[in-house]
């Protein structure tokens, strides 16, 4: 009797922790706007990261030749506050959460001095990719032109002779130019960004797929717009005309836009936002797409900027 009502009191506090675990999971993701995948090699980062952390600094006091005792003691903890950051810097590298650690430990700093970022250099730096005119681009850019907490400081292109790019010349930002090499090698487009210090891009009319090294260097940190209701009309192949050909051909009574987070699926990822218009008898797929600008125009830079402080 005794046995069992000790298995059963066992069995509750494993219940209980692993319910605790999984709320503590749910609030570290939602807190950190990562996935679950990321959120696992973020844990896997902290935990490899005070390793060798640790390994480090007493290797390091071993070669001091001092014995152990308070002054021991005392340094120890002063290599490894030294230490710690730049570890799991090293650790997140090959785990693809270098981006994410290295905003976390700008936060930790800023906390530690008590300082105040100077106006304009604690904002969310944007990298806007694009293939053709960049009116989403030009509307965004105009957007965040008087916020201090984000700004357009590149933008990407696979067309040289894209509309964008005289619209990026007009604000002063630079461009970036890449082709689909440049694009899937991570010593390339990637490095780019992360000498930039990018920390959120934005996919405003952008015709190729991210690879996926990107997506996950990343995480919910890509926002894409989609001509249509997702998840309807979506997918490889439908992109600009050939969305409002099919919606018109399908004989549908509402359009709209879709303004998504990425993943490594065709506008498959998380839904931020969606507004519809009406699709009528006479429309063409030229006369629904200005409607679908207008629903753009109103909606995307807002979205945006509500998304990234929801992230702060």
């Amino acid at each position: 009797m005794i046995n069992g009502e000790i298995k059963e009191g066992k069995n509750a506090l494993r219940s209980i922790c692993f319910m605790h675990f999984c709320i503590m999971f749910k609030k570290l993701r939602k807190r950190w706007g990562v996935n679950s995948l990321n959120l696992l090699l973020i844990i896997c980062t902290f935990a490899l990261g005070g390793r060798l952390c640790e390994y480090s600094a007493r290797n390091l006091l071993f070669f001091s030749k001092l014995d152990e005792g308070l002054g021991w003691f005392i340094l120890y903890i002063l290599l490894m506050s030294l230490l710690w950051p730049l570890a799991v810097i090293v650790v997140s590298i090959p785990l693809g959460q270098f981006s994410f650690f290295k905003r976390y430990i700008q936060k930790i700093l800023a906390k530690m001095t008590g300082k105040r970022a100077k106006k304009g250099q604690n904002h969310t730096k944007m990298a806007i990719f694009a293939s053709g005119m960049g009116t989403n681009a030009k509307n965004i850019i105009s957007h965040f032109k008087t916020n201090s907490n984000a700004k357009v400081e590149l933008i990407v292109c696979n067309n040289p002779t894209a509309g964008v790019i005289n619209v990026a010349k007009e604000n002063g930002i630079p461009v970036l130019l890449i082709d689909k090499n440049s694009l899937n090698d991570p010593g390339q487009c990637l490095a780019e960004l992360q000498k930039k210090d990018i920390h959120f891009i934005v996919l405003a009319g952008f015709l190729w797929k991210l690879p996926p090294f990107i997506v996950k260097a990343f995480p919910k940190q890509i926002i894409n717009i989609h001509p249509a209701l997702l998840p309807n009309f979506g997918g490889k192949g439908m992109y600009g005309q050939l969305v409002h050909q099919s919606v018109i051909a399908n004989r549908e009574k509402k359009s709209g836009i879709t303004i998504h987070l990425v993943d490594e699926i065709y506008d498959n990822g998380e839904i931020l936002f969606q507004a519809s218009c009406e699709v009528t008898a006479d429309d063409s797929p030229e006369s629904l797409a200005k409607k679908i600008h207008l629903l753009e125009e109103a909606n995307f830079p807002s979205v945006i900027e509500q998304y990234l402080q929801n992230q702060r």
